[in-house]
């Protein structure tokens, strides 16, 4: 069993990690940590690396904040805003325009946890990967976890090594390769190639 934290189109490396796992559990249990994955993506804009952050709320303003609380702040028009910086980035791509349907349905949804978001946004990536993994979610917290523990990959700053081959992205002439991007730089560029990427990441946690 490995064990995940549930994140916002997650990066690259979470998804190698997934793919190459037999099972998978979901870590819903933790309390909320801010810079990390869980309501955030990377993705290749015109200008370089751009940041969608789901703003978020929670329901007490002491005390432990569970991530599985954690609610969505729909007072910001943040679902628009994103559509429409992945329209803009990747409109022209190879492959954008054979998921746009199925992911415009996420960004029309009415939310009201986060964690409904990043369970959505996971499977619509398993289902545009044809990925039939079953996911299950934890009943208690644990801070050790004896198996196969990628918790550390929602961390957005620092702890993951990640080598792997580069592939044309949207604005790579202006800035260059940027390595483990949003899952989604990497379907709206390679399609149905990107499972062969993921096979080749091997995913080091420090």
């Amino acid at each position: 069993m490995s064990l995940f934290i549930p994140t916002y189109f997650a990066p690259i490396s979470q998804y190698a990690a997934i793919y190459q796992s037999d099972t998978i559990t979901f870590e819903v249990e933790d309390n909320y940590q801010k810079q990390t994955y869980r309501n955030r993506c990377y993705i290749y804009g015109a200008n370089g690396k751009l940041a969608l952050n789901i703003p978020v709320k929670h329901r007490t303003k002491e005390g432990r904040k569970k991530t599985k609380d954690t609610l969505v702040e729909n007072n910001f028009p943040w679902q628009q805003q994103h559509f429409k910086s992945l329209q803009s980035a990747y409109r022209s791509s190879p492959f954008f325009e054979f998921f746009e349907e199925d992911l415009l349905r996420i960004f029309n949804k009415q939310y009201k946890f986060l964690l409904d978001v990043t369970i959505d946004s996971h499977l619509f990536v398993t289902d545009a990967l044809q990925i039939e993994q079953q996911y299950t979610k934890t009943k208690n917290y644990e801070l050790i976890h004896e198996n196969n523990d990628f918790r550390a990959l929602a961390i957005a700053k620092k702890g993951i090594e990640i080598e792997m081959d580069s592939y044309v992205q949207m604005f790579d002439d202006k800035h260059g390769f940027i390595p483990n991007l949003s899952i989604l730089d990497l379907l709206f560029m390679e399609g149905g190639n990107t499972i062969s990427f993921l096979e080749k990441i091997d995913v080091v946690l420090r």
